[in-house]
């Protein structure tokens, strides 16, 4: 019984507490709602109070662009029509202006018409005077017929008979002064030829040398060049056959050879060598071998850039690399791709200046001395060894001509020869152009004027001009005026058949008688 009464009352309470609960949830879930009903309420009224704001935001947005919008079309519209007015302003003027011309055209025409009527009626009367001057003419003809007692054709024939024997006469004359004046003026134009030339030619020139020096960064570098009991030194010089000189002088070595192209090689190696750091025999003869294709190149392109400096195109690839060798080659001090470019230009404006094809003149001035590029290497003189290569290479004729005969070997057997010979010659003969040793110079010299106090009745002589000028002095009584021209000639065939010259050398024989007395 007390169990049964203990589960009614623990059921009772079950469902007062279920009843309790549900009461309060459920009083809980109205207050719940009422405030979340509030709370949308306040979201809606801030959302409408934002809204508004931004509506009226955006209106004043809008109004701001529309007004910015109408003040650039206002500043556009008052740009246009300033334009406008301008081009109104414009119009105006040249209505008026053409206005102007109008009456200025329609006056002259007004002239024109008037001229016209004035050159009619001169016309007319000039035709009315011929007519009359004709007849007049005509009357006097028959009375000069009758006086000479000749016809007019007979009359015309015995007059053209003496203007032609006049004429024969005066052409004669004419033709003897030309001759003469040519003669005394051919000499000058030649010189102002090749001096208008050489003005507007103008080359580099480098000194001889058979050594080249190579700097290096410290005097530790030379042990290394060296190497161990010489072996890097050995290697070096068998791979690029070029001696190699370690001496005294600070932070540089000394290269030396007699082929510039080889000294040029191995100077490019050594330096190639000595930036890298890595100096033992295997990576000297790679080094000396990618020096010796850089230098292939270095010469194609040389050769490239003289014959387009020069202007000349179609010339072979195996001459334009001999031309290139050339920048390597030297003839007294001189360099010969420098000269050959300088006698192309010099031969280029005489021929110009001639007449004659420039560019013809220039292909052959650039290859006269083809032949050095190889002389060391092939038996012959350098035209003879130039002719072979460029008729090898399929040149002109006229040019092989130019390189066989500019040093008079063969005979010119066009002008293009002999414009190349005086460009030769002038490149060669300029002053600083060509270097000889101190002791070769002295001993020129001394010959020079050995030579001309051989001759009778020299005083005394004297080199001059680094010896392009020998000027004798010749005693007054044993030697007179035609004397001295004709031992000034003498002299000149002595000095072409006995010595050897660069250009050319001028003779002048002075002869002065000096009359002294002394007043006391």
């Amino acid at each position: 019984m007390s169990n049964l009464m203990t589960i009614i009352i623990i059921s009772g309470v079950a469902i007062l507490t279920f009843l309790l609960g549900w009461f309060i949830s459920q009083r809980i879930g109205e207050i719940k709602l009422k405030k979340a009903e509030e709370l949308s309420k306040k979201i809606i009224q801030e959302a409408e109070k934002e809204a508004e704001i931004k509506k009226k935001e955006a209106i004043l947005e809008a109004r701001d662009e529309w007004y910015k919008a109408k003040l650039n079309f206002e500043k556009e519209l008052q740009v246009k029509q300033a334009e406008f007015h301008r081009m109104e302003k414009r119009l105006s003027e040249r209505e008026a202006n053409l206005d102007r011309k109008v009456d200025i055209l329609t006056k002259k025409e007004r002239d024109i018409q008037n001229r016209d009527k004035i050159l009619y009626a001169r016309e007319k009367a000039v035709r009315a005077k011929s007519d009359e001057l004709n007849r007049k003419i005509s009357e006097q003809n028959k009375q000069l017929e009758k006086i000479a007692q000749m016809t007019s054709e007979e009359a015309k024939k015995l007059l053209l008979e003496n203007l032609e024997s006049q004429a024969r006469q005066e052409a004669a004359q004419l033709i003897k002064e030309i001759k003469e004046q040519a003669e005394q003026t051919a000499e000058k134009e030649a010189k102002n030829i090749i001096i208008s030339a050489i003005q507007r030619c103008a080359a580099d020139h480098t000194v001889e040398s058979t050594v080249s020096v190579v700097n290096l960064p410290n005097e530790e570098m030379k042990g290394r060049i060296i190497g161990r009991e010489g072996r890097n030194i050995r290697s070096f010089e068998t791979a690029t056959g070029i001696d190699v000189i370690v001496d005294d002088t600070p932070e540089a070595v000394i290269l030396s050879g007699y082929d510039p192209i080889r000294r040029e090689i191995a100077r490019m190696a050594l330096e190639k060598l000595i930036m890298d750091g890595r100096i033992h025999p295997a990576r000297i003869e790679e080094v000396v071998e990618k020096a010796e294709k850089e230098m292939e190149v270095i010469i194609r392109e040389t050769g490239e850039q003289a014959c387009f400096d020069v202007g000349i195109h179609g010339i072979h690839p195996e001459l334009v690399k001999l031309l290139g060798k050339l920048q390597f080659r030297t003839s007294y001090g001189q360099n010969v791709l420098q000269h050959s470019k300088e006698v192309a230009f010099l031969a280029g404006l005489m021929a110009a200046e001639l007449g004659l094809d420039a560019n013809l003149a220039k292909r052959a001035g650039l290859l006269h001395d083809i032949g050095k590029a190889v002389d060391r290497e092939t038996e012959g003189t350098h035209t003879q060894i130039g002719y072979n290569v460029a008729q090898k290479f399929g040149e002109n004729p006229i040019v092989l001509n130019a390189i066989a005969s500019h040093h008079e070997d063969v005979t010119s057997e066009s002008p293009y020869s002999v414009l190349v010979q005086a460009a030769d010659a002038t490149s060669g003969a300029r002053p600083g152009a060509r270097r000889e040793t101190l002791e070769g110079y002295i001993k020129r010299l001394e010959k020079l004027e050995e030579l001309a106090d051989s001759f009778k009745g020299v005083a005394k002589s004297y080199a001059i001009q680094a010896g392009r000028e020998i000027r004798v002095i010749v005693e007054h009584d044993r030697i007179d005026d035609q004397g001295a021209t004709e031992l000034a000639n003498e002299m000149a065939k002595k000095i072409e058949a006995e010595l050897e010259y660069p250009g050319q050398i001028k003779v002048t024989v002075i002869r002065e008688t000096r009359a002294v007395e002394y007043a006391k």
